[in-house]
């Protein structure tokens, strides 16, 4: 009878279940709080994990350090080639697999991703308008999203989960039609503050919808029942009363929930991060190359964790913006 591996716990207490894996750096859209117009210098196709070494880093964090969920990110994930292929192979080794999206790409991919196994989509989505999600991201393509998000429905990807970055005279005056639109298709909504990551390094915080405001504007419209937090999930929950509606908000900012955090973070080019915010990374890649077993990579990943700090320091005068954006590190 197989034994639990032991926890992949950190000098806190924290213990870590939840692993993000970025696929790829590129994306094929350029949003404007990512990065700039003309996109950025891409990993070259040699530096990224390959499937075969995603798998095995994916099965050793399942079967050596307790890792129950997957979460697939990017850049944008559904650009990786083969993709379903490698899905099947990451559910065969037993952990919930997810995928964070920009969703273009799904309306054609939904129904291979769940026959391979995915189990649900996170799809981003700042706006309704089709002017506007053409000026927040520099291409015209709302309409293969909501094609998307349908497929991803009718697939039973669910639940489907849109996200939406609330920012200051850009999109905070369609907060409640994105709670209306998601609760009438069946979606589940939720808002992320704006955080620290572009590549540009031009975060505003006064740009930023924080939490606060965001409640207050969804409470001037419904009345909200708390709901909480599920386990470690970052996303705190509101239900409108009367309704089955469920609006989730990722306070990253002014409410970190560094406390409980349960997640370690694996880069296309194979460096694992054990925080969002993290500035340093450690090479499994070069320790996969060099032929190592799986016992030395368990004990550098094990080691990386047990290194994690008790928090970000955004709110700190000593916060230094981490080297990679969001589309290099993965979601």
């Amino acid at each position: 009878m197989d034994t639990a591996p032991p926890p992949l716990v950190d000098r806190f207490g924290r213990v870590h279940t939840d692993l993000r894996v970025s696929l790829t750096d590129r994306c094929n859209l350029r949003c404007t709080y990512c990065m700039p117009a003309e996109g950025l210098n891409w990993l070259p196709k040699a530096e990224v994990l390959s499937d075969d070494e995603v798998t095995r880093l994916v099965r050793i964090a399942v079967r050596r350090l307790g890792i129950t969920s997957v979460r697939l990110t990017g850049g944008e994930p559904l650009l990786r080639r083969g993709l379903p292929d490698l899905v099947a192979r990451l559910t065969g080794l037993g952990p919930e697999v997810s995928l964070t999206t920009n969703g273009i790409g799904l309306a054609r991919t939904a129904v291979a991703l769940k026959d391979a196994g995915l189990h649900r989509v996170n799809v981003s989505l700042d706006t309704l308008r089709a002017d506007r999600y053409a000026e927040i991201t520099r291409r015209d393509r709302i309409a293969d999203v909501f094609a998307g998000l349908a497929a991803a429905r009718a697939a039973g990807l669910a639940p489907v989960k849109v996200n939406a970055v609330p920012v200051r005279g850009v999109n905070e005056d369609e907060i409640t039609d994105l709670v209306e639109f998601a609760a009438g298709h069946g979606y589940r909504m939720r808002f992320i503050e704006s955080m620290p990551l572009d590549a540009q390094g031009a975060w505003d915080r006064s740009k930023m919808i924080s939490a606060d405001e965001l409640l207050e504007i969804l409470g001037a419209r419904w009345e909200l029942v708390p709901v909480g937090r599920h386990g470690n999930a970052p996303a705190e929950e509101w239900r409108i009363a009367g309704t089955d509606t469920v609006v989730g908000v990722i306070a990253s900012v002014t409410r970190p929930f560094c406390g409980g955090c349960d997640r370690v973070r694996l880069t296309a080019d194979g460096q694992l991060r054990n925080c969002l915010f993290a500035t340093t990374e450690s090479d499994l890649r070069a320790l996969l190359r060099d032929g190592a077993d799986d016992a030395a990579i368990e004990a550098a990943w094990r080691n990386t964790i047990a290194r994690k700090g008790p928090g970000h320091d955004i709110n700190s005068a000593d916060f230094v913006q981490p080297d990679r954006p969001m589309s290099a590190i993965g979601g």
